[in-house]
């Protein structure tokens, strides 16, 4: 049998952790392909739907990550992307979904090694949780 491989959508910062994920990937440091990169102006802008429907349509896992609070271009979407992320993560068992799916992480535009890093950790958190349940049903 092959080692589970999970799906993981990160919604990441466009000013702090798209720029650090591009760093990581011109310093050539490795971390696995099966990360999903979406670039959103603001970790803000995240809406808890955007969660939701990545986790009900099949991902393994969800990250939201951007600028250090306090460091935010948009003042302070940080914090509200702080808030959302605590609350989603009280309401996803009631999904059926386990909260360590979601993780919330600050990483600058100068951290490309804790970019490689947290996505290496994230990946192997998921291959310890298993599949998505959600994605499982679909399969049947």
């Amino acid at each position: 049998m092959s080692e589970f491989d999970p799906v993981i959508i990160a919604f990441v910062c466009n000013w702090c952790t798209y720029t650090a994920a591009d760093l990581a990937g011109t310093s050539r440091l490795t971390y696995p392909p099966n990360v999903r990169l979406i670039r959103v102006m603001c970790t803000g802008m995240v809406d808890p739907q955007y969660v939701l429907k990545a986790l009900l349509e099949g991902a393994d896992a969800v990250l939201v990550s951007g600028c250090h609070p306090g460091d935010c271009h948009y003042i302070n979407g940080n914090f509200k992307a702080r808030r959302r992320i605590k609350l989603l993560k009280e309401i996803l068992p009631r999904f059926g979904f386990d909260p360590q799916r979601l993780r919330l992480t600050w990483i600058g535009a100068s951290d490309g090694v804790q970019f490689a890093g947290v996505m290496n950790d994230l990946v192997a958190q998921i291959r310890q949780l298993g599949p998505n349940q959600a994605k499982l049903q679909m399969v049947i």
